[in-house]
């Protein structure tokens, strides 16, 4: 019988008891997907919990070592994929060259996505709050191994010609907490060398698996929607809120900095559109089959299969 919340996990696969989880009633209450604005002017600001910053930075060395984490970025870039060759090719058609796409990537952690995009695009702005994520995406950078740029070499088969420069040079990695659209951390509009000038606009903005972790989605949408250049585009993926066996994504001991266990459909939809996106699209587009053993109530080796939604918005032209 399939299970009610998802219709991929069914009991013949998964023991963990109802009981098991009810036991958690703090974590499995309902946490609103965004939260009321605050009437401060700094409307364009979010938060995460530093708890949970300080979880990555002790991971971040062995965070690639994680199979788990290498399936669901594989997975994330082979959904982005076609979204970026489609926007490269308008991009070019709008301005008769070759310019390429200027992405952000907001939450990169090591990178693992963002050495796969860098082939594909002009430019890629990584930026991560937490420093030891940065750090170890900056030492891939400046020596990347034979197996990194292999892997990224296999996956980025479609990119277009031949890459002329050093590669991940389009890559600029930025530890910091994204605000404002205009924070001068981001490179300027024009590349001079003055702080006071516009920031860069980007054409593409991605994340992947951050937004289950900020507090007030409502100004972090709204931040990205700022950065955006007009007819540019966010593509979000996370994974859905399912119903309460949802949790069970995370193991318990890593539940701490988590705001919300996964994204609900159809709020997200409405968020969107409430911020300024238009042409909102909120879909599932692949499934990650994560261990939850460790889960009470669970069988060693269990596993559950989650939901990914893929969130796409465009940030109109006028």
């Amino acid at each position: 019988m399939a299970c009610p919340y998802n219709p991929a996990h069914t009991q013949g696969t998964n023991t963990c008891t109802d009981a098991a989880v009810s036991r958690l009633p703090n974590l499995l209450a309902p946490r609103a997907l965004y939260r009321v604005r605050s009437t401060s002017t700094t409307i364009h600001r979010y938060k995460t919990m530093s708890a949970g910053n300080e979880r990555f930075n002790d991971e971040a060395a062995d965070w690639d070592k994680n199979p788990s984490v290498q399936e669901s970025s594989r997975l994330a870039f082979n959904a982005l994929s076609p979204l970026i060759t489609s926007l490269s090719a308008q991009k070019q058609i709008a301005t008769g060259t070759k310019t390429g796409l200027h992405v952000l990537e907001v939450g990169c952690g090591t990178g693992l996505l963002t050495l796969r995009v860098a082939p594909l695009v002009a430019s890629i702005v990584a930026i991560d709050p937490a420093q030891g994520m940065i750090e170890t995406l900056k030492a891939k950078i400046e020596t990347p191994s034979s197996s990194s740029t292999s892997t990224c070499e296999s996956d980025n088969r479609e990119a277009d010609g031949p890459r002329t420069q050093k590669p991940n040079s389009n890559i600029l990695p930025i530890c910091h907490l994204l605000n404002d659209p205009e924070d001068p951390i981001l490179p300027p509009e024009d590349e001079a060398p003055n702080s006071t000038v516009r920031r860069r606009k980007f054409d593409l903005i991605i994340s992947h698996l951050v937004m289950h972790h900020v507090p007030d989605l409502r100004s972090f949408l709204s931040t990205l929607h700022g950065c955006l250049a007009p007819g540019g585009k966010v593509a979000l993926t996370d994974f859905e809120d399912f119903g309460p066996e949802a949790i069970k994504f995370h193991p318990p001991s890593k539940l701490e900095g988590v705001e919300r266990h996964g994204i609900q459909r159809e709020s997200m939809e409405g968020l969107m559109g409430e911020v300024g996106f238009d042409d909102v699209r909120v879909q599932v587009r692949w499934s990650l089959r994560k261990s939850v053993e460790k889960w009470e109530g669970c069988r060693p080796g269990e596993t559950m299969d989650f939901p990914f939604l893929l969130c796409e918005g465009l940030r109109p032209v006028a």
